[in-house]
């Protein structure tokens, strides 16, 4: 029985599934071309087209690793919560973009010239690498 006002569980994991595709659709747009951009100030790779092939085939993965745990964060708590499960929908996109940029984007092992400590000159300060 579903109470008045509330939405059915149907609709609640459909919706989740819709949250889950755009915003790991996002996570990985915005971590592909940030990791892109950071490979490509600090000279990193063989070459644009190397980089470029790794990136299309890493996007997939980071989209479908992103999409899984956002659709069941909203399942769960978009039901009841539906604010509460938008922000912290919004705060693990964010994370999971950091994570993913600040561990493949930024090679600490890789021997640059360019970029100091392997840390992009766009890159802020105040966000931790």
């Amino acid at each position: 029985m579903v109470e008045a006002g509330r939405p059915s569980p149907s609709t609640t994991w459909a919706g989740a599934f819709l949250f889950g595709v755009l915003l790991g659709g996002l996570t990985s747009l915005v971590s592909t071309v940030a990791i892109g951009r950071a490979w490509g100030a600090c000279d990193t790779g063989v070459g644009a087209a190397a980089n470029s092939l790794a990136l299309l085939f890493l996007a997939p993965l980071i989209w479908i690793a992103a999409a899984i745990p956002l659709g069941v964060l909203y399942g769960v708590l978009g039901g009841r919560h539906r604010r509460a499960a938008l922000a912290a929908g919004f705060l693990f996109t964010v994370c999971c973009t950091w994570f993913l940029v600040t561990w493949l984007g930024v090679l600490d092992s890789y021997p640059d010239p360019v970029c100091p400590g392997n840390v992009p000159p766009w890159w802020p300060d105040f966000i931790p690498t």
